[in-house]
């Protein structure tokens, strides 16, 4: 009897069909919010024109196994009626799924900390070496060079360590750094036939993992604005959806800065997905300002002023902007200005690579 298990080169590439159907199900999760009926009838769909099973192993039997691995529950809706729904599992799998399509090319090396230029107290060594000094940790202390500082100095038949013996291996020094995620849920971003708002939940969720996983000492915060601003959980955004909204760009950099006021962390950051033009602003008796009939100098002014206090609070804001209209990328370019910070026309493709690349370069600049 044979050990272990062969598997021919075409085995070795190919992904078990239930993997396959899983990873499916996951893109078709997040397109419906979380809606687990429209997703698996979008999957008989799918099976109808692709075949995606076969008679071994149908979808009643991709079903099932899902039930086995804990992926969905059976859940009882507002309206007291049951239904199966994902779980926790599934949320989890798909934040793994978005850092793996958006930041693949990224691979696990280190402790995955934030390195600045300056030496201080850290757990990446530079190799650099100096004499003991009054207030210095015990753990940046070189056992092995100081042990043999006490031989040469003392000789090793009379072994006596002091403290003019000691020798501290300088290392880096790591900081942390805090950003808030700002998503535009305006109905603008689904109009037009186009689906901008799967993008950004997909780009929100790769970074939660991508900062849960490789800067464990980092914050991320995540909110929504439409007619107003509120913060939500990474486990909700599988489930996030746009509203009969305007943009209220404003109430969005309040409540980012109110977050960030919060951080002990003197490095902070906004980043804002965006595909439109500011066109609400709340009112101090409670009600709403609108207008979407162009750029309106009443909001867009708020929105300059707001930009200029992030500023005064080092504050970077990088915008990413899902479109690339001229009218409002003037708009977008003097926001910009007036924090002195960092914009990008982008369409949906290249979202994500832009996004975590700025989060890097980001890290790297402003840790100092």
């Amino acid at each position: 009897m044979k050990s272990g298990f062969e598997f021919s080169l075409f085995e070795a590439e190919e992904k078990l069909l239930f993997d396959k159907l899983l990873e499916i199900f996951q893109e078709l999760i997040t397109h419906t919010s979380g809606d687990y009926d429209e997703a698996m009838d979008w999957m008989r769909q799918l099976h109808k024109e692709y075949k995606l099973t076969n008679e071994d192993y149908t979808l009643d039997d991709f079903e099932e196994d899902l039930k086995k691995k804990g992926y969905i529950q059976e859940r009882i809706g507002p309206d007291g009626a049951s239904g199966m729904g994902i779980t926790a599992k599934t949320e989890r799998a798909i934040r793994k799924n978005a850092l793996e399509q958006l930041f693949g090319k990224i691979k696990k090396q280190g402790s995955g900390n934030h390195k600045t230029k300056v030496k201080g107290q850290g757990d990446e060594h530079t190799g650099d070496l100096r004499a003991f000094q009054f207030g210095d940790s015990l753990e940046q202390i070189s056992i092995t060079e100081s042990l043999k500082n006490a031989q040469v100095n003392h000789g090793i038949g009379n072994f006596n360590l002091t403290e003019n013996d000691l020798v501290v291996e300088e290392t880096h020094h790591k900081s942390q750094m805090s950003t808030v995620l700002m998503i535009d849920i305006s109905h603008s971003m689904i109009l037009y036939g186009e689906d901008r708002i799967t993008p950004a939940k997909k780009v929100a969720m790769a970074l939660a993992e991508l900062i849960t996983t490789r800067y464990p000492k980092d914050t991320l915060d995540i909110l929504v604005f439409g007619n107003d601003a509120w913060p939500i959980k990474v486990k909700d955004l599988s489930y996030l959806q746009v509203g009969p909204y305007h943009t209220n760009t404003v109430a969005g950099l309040e409540l980012a800065m109110d977050l960030l006021r919060r951080k002990r962390n003197t490095n902070k950051q906004i980043f804002m997905i965006t595909d439109g033009k500011p066109s609400c602003l709340n009112m101090p008796d409670g009600t709403y300002y609108k207008n979407s009939n162009g750029l309106d100098p009443f909001i867009t002014e708020k929105c300059y002023t707001m930009a200029a206090q992030a500023r005064k609070r080092h504050i970077p804001i990088t915008t990413f902007m899902i479109a690339q209209d001229p009218y409002l990328m003037s708009f977008i370019d003097k926001f910009t200005l007036s924090n002195k910070g960092k914009a990008f026309y982008t369409g949906l493709k290249g979202l994500g690579e832009m996004i975590f690349h700025d989060y890097e370069n980001n890290r790297k600049k402003r840790i100092k």
